[in-house]
């Protein structure tokens, strides 16, 4: 197994994992969803006026939708398509009548979900040169050999890993790195539970580890319930992925400057 994967179960295990990812995740309560009280008013008089065309026009006018339904992401990019599929937008609106408007407010404010809150805060805890370096923009990251870490937009990093490296996917990069004049790219995920998108998450970082590149290190940093091994992710890594480069970030300086 690779020596990367079992330094971090053997931290996440045994040492004080969670206290520790804390400064590189903080997970910030949210309160509820705020909502418009002339929106809201809107959606009211549609409820009790049974108008389901205007409900859904109005409901579709909030942060987020009532109901998770396949079909209103249509709605939200052709508002047309309303008048045109009655019975669609009949079955819908059932459902939100059974609902009831108290809960239908309830989920239209509810907050946004943790993991989704957590993107920026891998970069952020870079940019406080916790791997040693602070990062840097390219056009200083290339005027050098020595050890750095491109700091950049998204796009920049994307761009940048596909012109030097063939990296051919479109989304996913959160660290370039070069450390004793190798390179490294690498996504980070924090995986709060089983199912769902955290599933999709691994997908991509198992994709970026699988997929050939030119003269670069590709390591996923993976963080939450994967290193515990009662979760279905633990076994994946342990057997199928056990001979890549997967490890937690709270090991990443280390494996940065082994190489």
């Amino acid at each position: 197994m690779n020596y990367w994967i079992e330094l971090s179960i053997e931290y996440a295990n045994q040492k004080s994992y969670l206290d520790d990812l804390f400064q590189i995740y903080p997970t910030i309560p949210q309160g509820i969803r705020s909502i418009d009280t002339k929106k809201w008013e809107k959606v009211e008089n549609a409820f009790n006026e049974m108008n389901n065309e205007a409900l859904i026009q109005e409901l579709l006018k909030l942060e987020l939708f009532p109901i998770k339904d396949s079909y209103i992401g249509f709605f939200r990019i052709d508002e047309q398509a309303i008048k045109r599929n009655p019975a669609t937008i009949n079955r819908i609106c059932g459902m939100l009548y059974e609902m009831g408007l108290d809960k239908i407010f309830e989920k239209c404010s509810e907050p946004k979900e943790t993991n989704r809150q957590m993107g920026p805060f891998f970069k952020r805890w870079l940019d406080k040169k916790s791997l040693g370096i602070e990062p840097v923009k390219l056009v200083d990251f290339v005027a050098s050999e020595e050890n750095a870490i491109l700091k950049g937009s998204d796009e920049e990093l994307l761009n940048f890993a596909k012109a030097q490296f063939g990296y051919d996917k479109e989304k996913g990069l959160d660290l370039i790195a070069r450390f004793n004049k190798k390179y490294v790219l690498a996504e980070a995920k924090f995986i709060t539970s089983e199912g769902g998108n955290q599933d999709k998450s691994l997908v991509d970082i198992y994709s970026t580890l699988t997929t050939p590149h030119y003269n670069v290190i590709s390591i996923g940093i993976i963080d939450g319930v994967p290193w515990n091994k009662k979760c279905k992710y633990y076994e994946k890594i342990t057997t199928t992925y056990k001979d890549y480069n997967i490890m937690s970030a709270l090991v990443l300086r280390d494996f940065l400057y082994s190489l």
